[in-house]
């Protein structure tokens, strides 16, 4: 078991790199959405996430209940979440425990047979967001990245097509 994470900001390429590390490991891979589509914008995004994976994949729409799902996922073939920062902020907005949550993430991460691969956005490096929801999103985003990565066997921080390799 190994746990990939892939961090980076928007459209920094994060997702297909993850993708691409995903298939590496196992020629049929799970994809686990945490996204609900709202408007136009997203649906256009999705699809065409969707049209660049192909056949190879298997795809659940996860938006709250990723510990759960992972344990409920056949070991045998490499996971993909993309992407944890949406899957907080749907929590923040239920007004759902955030740390409970993510410690919960991160003990299943811990002790899964699986290997898995992880997408975030990296939201601290821009300017101090002008309201209070904003600040307390990015705050637990980066409390969240730390607590991923800190679990994970693998950090890759990905700039314009590129990753890095930091762990």
């Amino acid at each position: 078991m190994t746990i990939s994470f892939f961090i980076g900001g928007a459209r920094s390429g994060k997702s297909k790199m993850a993708e691409m590390h995903t298939l590496k490991l196992g020629k049929r891979a799970t994809y686990i959405a945490t996204c609900e589509v709202f408007d136009e914008e997203m649906a256009v995004r999705v699809k065409e996430h969707q049209e660049r994976r192909g056949e190879n994949w298997s795809t659940l729409v996860t938006p709250l209940n990723l510990a759960r799902e992972i344990k409920n996922i056949d070991p045998t073939n490499p996971i993909l979440i993309d992407c944890l920062t949406l899957w907080l902020s749907n929590h923040l907005l239920k007004k759902n425990d955030l740390e409970k949550k993510i410690d919960e993430l991160a003990d299943v991460l811990e002790n899964s047979k699986s290997d898995i691969v992880l997408v975030s956005s990296e939201v601290g490096t821009g300017i101090v967001p002008d309201n209070a929801l904003a600040r307390k999103f990015r705050d637990n985003a980066g409390l969240m990245n730390q607590k991923i990565a800190s679990v994970s066997d693998q950090v890759y921080w990905v700039v314009a097509g590129i990753p890095t390799q930091i762990k």
